[in-house]
């Protein structure tokens, strides 16, 4: 530390990019201190990523008996204790939070300072008005979900993704507003516990089509009204809520639970006056580096409107304090972006690693691709679950893997192979002449990438 300064590096926050940074910083020797205001631990472990597919999970495990493929094995399901499943995600968030941040903390020995971080001007800051200095600082404050301009919204006790997985009861019918992978995840976890539920947007609107239109065919599987729509207003009714799209419709449900997208949390820190600048939609702006238009000030996580997703922020987090604290002169850090896996959680699971079809022609590519339908996967047979399919994108002049995109029972899984082979530059030939267990989700991947070599059908395993 410089004379004067209370830390090396100040970072506001406490989820995963604010403990990223936290520890890069340590193993840097440096001295470090969190500041926050609010839970230890950020959006993934509080209110995100672990409470929703512990969630989902025991909505699946519902589901699952419910919709047996196998006669000869009977299975049934009955009703839903919201309230003990709540409790029991609550356990295991207190359970993670300690020992996944508390103790991680107390090993790597920075202090976590609990109160609300506002800059005082561009090189200091105050935590409930008392200053700490440092060298450096980063902000990591996450984001929130965002309040869409929706008339009659004000006048509705709706649910947002945090609230709606605090519920005690179960509504009867259900109302999400918002097609992206919170409102597909939170439509079918309802769903799936028992509840009739309507989704009113565009569904999967980044996936690839032939995903996307397989996973409609899903969630009407599955009871879910889809009405692709937009909703132009709300209005309390008897029985629950009212919601009406553009065209007119009028869908009714108990509850109203809007998933249309996250906002910042930066109201509070004063940016301004420490020279941060932020984008249209409030994000903080941040250059490849994870720098702000304050030099002493780097950004990391959702905050900055990068992709929300907690392995996201690590990295990111973890570039931001490496080059918040670097000498002079040193080489930079950067995250490697290419062949970036994203895995929403429905049943099955929509996945994805690099570019999709349109991504690659947008970025110039001659592209090529191939569809594997799940009903040419020994795994999805043997499982009576063909529903989905994997698709490949690939460089029509090389051959070498642009992106994999699948709709199926542990896709997340598959993705991480896919990255391995993105990264690598791997060509569909590579993959093809590689071996793939039998009888796996993941050897879809082989088969896929063996499409392209010919059109013919496969055997079991040739």
């Amino acid at each position: 530390m410089t004379s004067g300064d209370d830390a090396d590096l100040a970072v506001v926050g406490s989820g995963g990019a604010a403990m990223a940074a936290a520890i890069a910083a340590r193993q840097a020797g440096a001295h470090v201190v969190l500041v926050e205001r609010a839970v230890l631990g950020g959006t993934c472990v509080n209110i995100g990523c672990v409470p929703s597919k512990t969630l989902l999970a025991a909505a699946g495990a519902r589901h699952t008996a419910l919709a047996n493929p196998f006669p000869g094995a009977p299975t049934c399901a009955g009703g839903v204790d919201l309230a003990a499943l709540v409790g029991q995600k609550d356990e295991l968030v207190g359970r993670l939070r300690k020992a996944k941040y508390a103790d991680v903390a107390g090993a790597y020995g920075f202090p976590v300072q609990p109160g609300q971080a506002r800059f005082a001007d561009a090189d200091s800051l105050t935590v409930d008005g008392q200053p700490l200095r440092a060298r450096a600082y980063v902000i990591a404050t996450g984001a929130e979900p965002a309040r869409p301009a929706l008339p009659g919204l004000d006048e509705v006790d709706y649910l947002t993704s945090t609230t709606a997985m605090e519920q005690s009861d179960l509504p009867e019918s259900l109302v999400v507003v918002g097609g992206g992978y919170v409102g597909m995840e939170q439509a079918q976890l309802f769903a799936h516990l028992g509840a009739r539920v309507t989704l009113i947007g565009r569904l999967a609107p980044r996936a690839e089509p032939e995903l996307a239109a397989a996973l409609r065919a899903v969630f009407a599987a599955d009871g879910i009204t889809v009405a692709a729509e937009h909703a132009i207003a709300v209005s309390a009714t008897a029985g629950g809520v009212e919601v009406v799209t553009a065209t007119g419709r009028r869908v009714s449900g108990q509850r109203l639970l809007v998933a249309t997208g996250r906002r910042p949390r930066t109201g509070a820190l004063n940016l301004p006056a420490a020279g941060v600048r932020t984008d249209e939609r409030g994000f903080v702006a941040v250059d490849e580096t994870q720098r702000s238009t304050n030099p002493r000030v780097y950004a990391a996580g959702d905050v900055t409107g990068g992709p929300q997703y907690v392995y996201v922020a690590a990295a990111t987090g973890r570039v931001a304090a490496l080059n918040a604290l670097a000498a002079d002169g040193a080489r930079p850090a950067r995250v490697d972006y290419t062949g970036l896996p994203q895995v929403v959680f429905t049943r099955p699971q929509l996945a994805s690693a690099g570019l999709t079809e349109a991504d690659a022609q947008a970025a110039g590519h001659d592209c090529v691709c191939r569809v594997l339908d799940l009903a040419d996967v020994p795994r999805a047979l043997v499982n009576r679950d063909t529903r989905g399919a994997v698709k490949v994108v690939a460089d029509a002049a090389t051959g070498r893997v642009l992106g994999v995109h699948a709709l199926a029972d542990g896709a997340g899984e598959m993705m991480l192979a896919a990255t391995y082979a993105i990264k690598a530059g791997m060509t569909v030939d590579d993959i093809a002449d590689t071996w793939a267990p039998y009888l796996t989700m993941a050897e879809s991947l082989r088969i896929a990438a063996g499409l392209f070599g010919t059109d013919l059908p496969t055997s079991c395993c040739a």
